[in-house]
């Protein structure tokens, strides 16, 4: 079996992880890509960009992908302080002594997480065939695509400015249903975006507020805007083999049911499905122990952030603000025995699109 070669669907972060402690390990890899290139989806006029969370352990995130092998040659923003707003305009400075998150670009550009994780994996001998979808898989394999549901939508625009760098948050039910609003800005390119886990049909209704909410808040000040959509799927499942062939990222649901902050889960569920490849071990027990845990306690969170509602969004942001946040966030993710208490109604309550 050592011999066989290990074939991926989806060249994604948790597809190019996996890839690459596969063949760390020295197994021939074969990558197929549905697309042209890496981060097709993100668009190519402007990077998008997300935040790649630093909360959710006390070991800081770059450290730990570098301990693990996956390379870190990508350009971040590490975020220190940010500014928050909620639907009566209060503001809230948001603090942490280390990078709350980093901000880092996706999509098929020179400095984003896609490229080089492509380059690396390329690097290490693994073949990455673009235009090309897996459609059945010879020996073994893992299977790593896109959302299979839409449970949160986000949409705005890339731009470029001359805003200085930084990151505001606006949390209001009139401007993202459920979710938040953001606006993100490195070295002179931005997104500004609705992430919305309701009323989707008026996706461009909530954009515009949000855009004028962050001129009016922020001072936003967009040169060659660039519409730009995605989704995301939150969903837990009850074994994330499809056939005998591991699931991985965004494909298995693995994202934080928060707020959308998955890229950790993403990449972490490609390295245990390459761990199950090599050792024998079982996938699904991998992730149980590993992952599972902190989406648990994220779909807590999902729902108590959900009935908060915008008089209780103030009350959230001025908790986060009074001491240092990494450190307050990290305490609402973990499974705590109140978290074990509230999860099986939670889960009655949290109905992903995908499971209906």
């Amino acid at each position: 079996m050592t011999e066989t070669v290990i074939e991926i669907a989806g060249a994604g972060p948790a597809g190019l992880t996996a890839a690459i402690s596969l063949a760390k390990a020295g197994r021939e890899v074969v990558v197929h890509e549905a697309y042209k290139e890496v981060g097709y989806r993100f668009g190519s006029t402007y990077q998008d960009f997300q935040g790649l969370e630093n909360w959710t352990t006390e070991q800081d995130i770059l450290q730990l992908l570098e301990q693990q092998g996956i390379t870190t040659d990508f350009a971040t923003l590490p975020c220190y302080k940010g500014t928050a707003f909620d639907y009566k305009q209060r503001q809230y400075e948001i603090s942490s002594a280390k990078p709350l998150f980093y901000m880092l670009e996706r999509g098929p550009g020179p400095r984003t997480l896609d490229t080089a994780l492509l380059k690396q994996a390329q690097s290490l001998g693994v073949e990455v065939r673009f235009n090309s979808r897996l459609k059945t898989i010879s020996n073994q394999g893992i299977m790593a695509g896109g959302p299979k549901a839409a449970d949160a939508i986000s949409a705005g625009y890339h731009f470029a400015t001359e805003m200085e760098d930084g990151y505001w948050v606006i949390c209001d039910d009139n401007l993202a249903p459920k979710g938040y609003a953001y606006l993100l800005i490195m070295n002179g390119v931005g997104t500004v975006k609705s992430c919305m886990f309701d009323d989707f049909k008026q996706e461009k209704k909530y954009v515009e507020r949000t855009v004028a909410a962050f001129e009016q808040l922020a001072g936003l000040k967009m040169i060659e805007p660039k519409f730009h959509g995605g989704i995301g799927n939150f969903y837990i499942p009850d074994t994330a083999y499809k056939q005998q062939y591991p699931v991985v990222g965004e494909q298995a649901g693995f994202q934080d049911t928060l707020w959308g902050f998955g890229m950790r889960l993403v990449m972490s569920s490609g390295l245990l499905a390459a761990q199950s490849l090599l050792t024998g071990e079982d996938y699904d027990q991998l992730w149980r122990q590993q992952l599972k845990p902190q989406m648990d306690a994220s779909v807590v969170n999902r729902c108590i952030f959900s009935l908060l509602g915008n008089k209780g969004y103030g009350w959230f942001l001025r908790k986060q603000s009074l001491g240092d946040a990494r450190h307050s966030l990290r305490k609402e993710y973990q499974h705590s025995l109140m978290k074990k208490v509230l999860h099986p109604l939670a889960k009655r309550y949290y109905r992903s699109r995908r499971a209906q």
